[in-house]
C-alpha cells in the first residue's frame, strides 16, 4: 500500500501544484473565501466526492465513504483564508487581489488535503470507514472557522474519532514532518479599547485629559501582569501591537485606540489574567482622569495534541519518511483555532517542512516575500494520505 501510495502521489504531483497556484494567486481573506469555496466544491465534484457546502459560512464537509462506512471515522482538516498582506514577490502566481495574500500557507494546506482527497478516493474501495474533509474558512480572525463549523452542527450527522490537521513550517526541511504531543500552540484573546477624554490644545495640557498619555501608562502598567502577578513558570504573552491616537504635534486627541492579545497555556490564569488587565485598564485611565471601553471577546483556546493519537501518527509519518526525517515541534505561543476541535476530538496538529533552496532567504509566517518549497507539497499530499490510510486501516 505505501508504494501505491506513493506512485498516486507522484501521479497527482501536478495537479497538487496547479491547485497551490491558482489558490496563491486568488487570496481571500477570512470569513470572505466565497471564490475559494467555489474552487474546492467543482474540485471535490469532479472527483465526484459528496460534500456539504456553506458550513459555519463558508466551509465545506467532503466525505469519502470506505466499505463498511460506519466502522470507523476518522477526518483531515485545511484552513483556506488569507492575510491582509501586499505580496512582494515577483511569481508567475502571485496574489492578483491587491494587499491580500496567502503568506501563512493555508493554500497549501488546501492544495494538499485537495490531493490526499484524490488519492484516498481511488482507495475507497481497499478500506473500511469514512475519511471526512474539513476545508474551513476564518483562522486567522476571531471567532475562528473552526468555532463556527462547530456551532454550525459540522458533525450532527457523522462525528469522527480522531482529527488530523497538518500546517507548513519553514523552520524545517522539505520532506520533513514535525510532532509534538500536549498544549503546542497557546490560547488568544484579543484586547481592543477606546480610552476618552477631554482632549485640547497640547501647550495647555492642564485643561485637557491625556489620553495619549494614559494609553502609553495603560500599556506600561499591564506588563506586571507578567512579571508581577502571573506564576513564574506559567507562559503567557501580553502585546500591544496597534495604537492609534490621532492627534497632531499641538493637539491632545479626545481619543486612543489601543488593541493586543493576551496568550497563555493555563486556562485558570487566563480568565484570572484577563480580570487583572480588566482591572488595571481601568484604573490607570482613570488616574488621568481618562474613561475606557474595554473589549475582550473570547478567543482561540490552546491546541491541545492528543497523546495516544500523535504518538501514532509520529510513528505512521515515520514509515513514511524515514526516522531521519522527523522533528519534534516546539511549544509556540502562536495560536490557531483548531484549538476548537482539540477541545472535543482526539486531534493531532502537526507540520511539514517547506524549506529549500528557493525560500532560503525569505520571509517567515506572515511576511511579504513569504514562500515555500513547491517540492514540499508532495510530502503534504502523500503524508496525509498515508496518515489517513494508517488510521483508517489500523
Amino acid at each position: 500500500m505505501k508504494a501505491l501510495i506513493q506512485q498516486l502521489t507522484t501521479e497527482n504531483n501536478s495537479y497538487v501544484i496547479n491547485c497551490y497556484h491558482h489558490l496563491h494567486t486568488h487570496p481571500e481573506l477570512s470569513f470572505q473565501e466565497f471564490k475559494t469555496a467555489r474552487f474546492i466544491e467543482n474540485e471535490l465534484s469532479s472527483m465526484e466526492i459528496p460534500f456539504r457546502a456553506k458550513i459555519g459560512g463558508n466551509g465545506i464537509l467532503g466525505k469519502i465513504e470506505g466499505l463498511n462506512p460506519h466502522k470507523k471515522v476518522i477526518a483531515l482538516r485545511a484552513d483556506m483564508d488569507a492575510l491582509p498582506i501586499y505580496e512582494t514577490v515577483d511569481t508567475p502566481w502571485k496574489s492578483k487581489n491587491n494587499n491580500v495574500m496567502h503568506a501563512c500557507g493555508h493554500d497549501a494546506h488546501t492544495a494538499c488535503l485537495l490531493g490526499a482527497a484524490k488519492i484516498l478516493n481511488k482507495l475507497k474501495n481497499k478500506f473500511e470507514g469514512t475519511i471526512l474533509l474539513i476545508f474551513q474558512p476564518g483562522e486567522e480572525k476571531s471567532p475562528g472557522g473552526a468555532n463556527l463549523m462547530l456551532e454550525d452542527g459540522i458533525f450532527d450527522e457523522i462525528k469522527p474519532e480522531i482529527i488530523l490537521a497538518q500546517h507548513v513550517s519553514v523552520d524545517f526541511e522539505t520532506g520533513t514532518m514535525g510532532f509534538l504531543s500536549g498544549k503546542i500552540m497557546a490560547s488568544a484573546d484579543e484586547i481592543h479599547l477606546k480610552i476618552h477624554g477631554k482632549g485640547g490644545h497640547g501647550a495647555l495640557p492642564h485643561l485637557v485629559n491625556d489620553t495619549v498619555l494614559a494609553a502609553s501608562q495603560t500599556i506600561v502598567s499591564l506588563q506586571q501582569v507578567r512579571s508581577r502577578l502571573c506564576h513564574p513558570l506559567t507562559p503567557m504573552v501580553l502585546t500591544f501591537g496597534k495604537l492609534i491616537a490621532n492627534g497632531a504635534t499641538n493637539v491632545i486627541p479626545h481619543e486612543v485606540l489601543l488593541s493586543g492579545t493576551f496568550r497563555t497555556f493555563d486556562e485558570q490564569w487566563r480568565i484570572k489574567g484577563k480580570e487583572h488587565i480588566k482591572r488595571i485598564i481601568t484604573e490607570t485611565c482613570a488616574a488621568y482622569g481618562c474613561t475606557v471601553e474595554i473589549d475582550m471577546p473570547t478567543g482561540y483556546p490552546c491546541v491541545m495534541n492528543n497523546e495516544e493519537t500523535t504518538n501514532n501518527a509520529r510513528t505512521f509519518a515515520t514509515e513514511w519518511v524515514g526516522p531521519e526525517n522527523i522533528r519534534t515541534l516546539e511549544t509556540r505561543m502562536t495560536s490557531e483555532d483548531f484549538g476548537f476541535f482539540t477541545q472535543e476530538y482526539p486531534c493531532c496538529f502537526f507540520r511539514f517542512g517547506v524549506k529549500g533552496e528557493v525560500n532560503a532567504n525569505t520571509g517567515g509566517l506572515h511576511s511579504s516575500n513569504f514562500q515555500i518549497d513547491e517540492k514540499a507539497l508532495q510530502t503534504g499530499m502523500g503524508g496525509m494520505a498515508w496518515l489517513a490510510w494508517k488510521f483508517i486501516s489500523e
